[in-house]
């Protein structure tokens, strides 16, 4: 690991950096934080523990993970980037109708893997072999919610968990995932 340049974490602000002065518990040269959250039709189609395994399949680690049922305010906060869209009230209307588990799943390239590997926002542009090309038919009904960017990811990590929820561990697969 010594040959690579570390990324670090910052565990106070959820931050990614390349820098080596940044502030963390721990550094490894595959950190990044993602949030991914299945929604109230992934949950009642008792699809959690399938999208979880994925994820764990794949190599990432699982540092965060909590079933809430979100309140409006909350959700109008997470989606905020899209309150200008007719479909606001809807969504956020359907996401406050029942249960999400909310997770932070950590890695090489995790956002941007974890968005691959859920799929198009419109399940009906995914792929077989995606969640959402797997499990999906209508992007009102696409079972989960993926983080767009890190900044995103550090946004939405921040807003759903405490500081002291998330949980920084080495995996011993790590050095059967990673060089």
């Amino acid at each position: 690991f010594s040959l690579l340049l570390p990324r670090v974490l910052s565990e106070e602000s959820h931050c990614v950096s390349e820098k080596a002065d940044c502030p963390a518990p721990h550094k490894m040269s595959t950190t990044e934080r993602t949030f991914i959250a299945v929604k109230p039709d992934g949950v009642h189609r008792a699809l959690v523990g399938e999208i979880m395994a994925r994820f764990e399949k794949r190599g990432y680690k699982l540092v965060a993970l909590k079933m809430v049922h979100a309140t409006e305010d909350h959700l109008k906060v997470h989606y905020q980037d899209l309150k200008d869209k007719p479909f606001f009230a809807g969504l956020v209307t359907y996401m406050a109708s029942g249960p999400i588990v909310a997770m932070v799943w950590e890695g090489l390239d995790a956002v941007k893997t974890g968005r691959v590997m859920l799929g198009a926002t419109n399940p009906l542009a995914s792929n077989p072999g995606t969640i959402r090309g797997d499990y999906c038919i209508q992007t009102g009904r696409n079972i989960c919610h993926g983080s767009d960017s890190v900044e995103s990811a550090n946004r939405e990590i921040a807003h759903w968990f405490k500081s002291d929820e998330l949980v920084n561990w080495t995996s011993a697969a790590q050095p059967w995932i990673y060089e």
